[in-house]
C-alpha cells in the first residue's frame, strides 16, 4: 500500500492557487481541466516531495462547502517557521495559531481547511512579533 494524496474541494481554483502555491509554497505538479465533468483537478506537492500529494478539486457549478473544521488538518514541515509564517503574512494570510513557541502554527486556506506547519529538528528559540502574536479564530 502507498499513500497518494488528499483531495481538498475547493471554491475558488485560483484563489486557492495563491494559498497553496504561492502562500504556502508547494510546487504544481499538473493541472487538469475538464469541460465535460466541469471541473478542474490539481494536484500540488512541497519541494521535493512529490509523493506526499494535496489535489484541489474545484467543481464549476457553485457550491457551499461546510465541514473544513472536521477535515482535520494538512500538516506540513519546514525549514524555518518564522520565515515561513513572514511569508504567508506577506501573502495576506492570517496566522490563526502563531509559533510563539518555534515549533508550531496554524493558518487556514480561503476554503477554511486548516494547515498545520512544524518546525523542522528542535523548536527555534522564542522571537518577536510571534511571542506576542494573539491566537486568532479557530484552527
Amino acid at each position: 500500500m502507498k499513500y497518494l494524496h488528499t483531495m481538498v474541494r475547493v471554491t475558488d481554483i485560483e484563489q486557492s492557487l495563491a494559498f497553496y502555491r504561492d502562500a504556502l509554497g508547494l510546487e504544481l505538479l499538473s493541472r487538469r481541466d475538464n469541460e465535460k465533468g466541469r471541473f478542474t483537478l490539481v494536484f500540488l506537492a512541497a519541494p521535493g516531495d512529490s509523493e506526499a500529494q494535496v489535489e484541489l478539486t474545484h467543481n464549476w457549478d457553485p457550491e457551499v462547502y461546510t465541514g473544513g473544521r472536521n477535515f482535520g488538518h494538512l500538516a506540513y514541515e519546514v525549514d524555518d517557521i518564522y520565515a515561513h509564517c513572514q511569508r504567508l503574512m506577506d501573502h495576506g494570510v492570517v496566522i490563526s495559531r502563531p509559533p510563539r513557541d518555534g515549533r508550531m502554527a496554524f493558518v487556514r486556506s480561503p476554503d477554511q481547511v486548516s494547515v498545520e506547519l512544524l518546525q523542522k529538528g528542535e523548536a527555534l528559540a522564542p522571537a518577536e512579533p510571534w511571542v506576542s502574536m494573539p491566537n486568532v479564530g479557530a484552527w
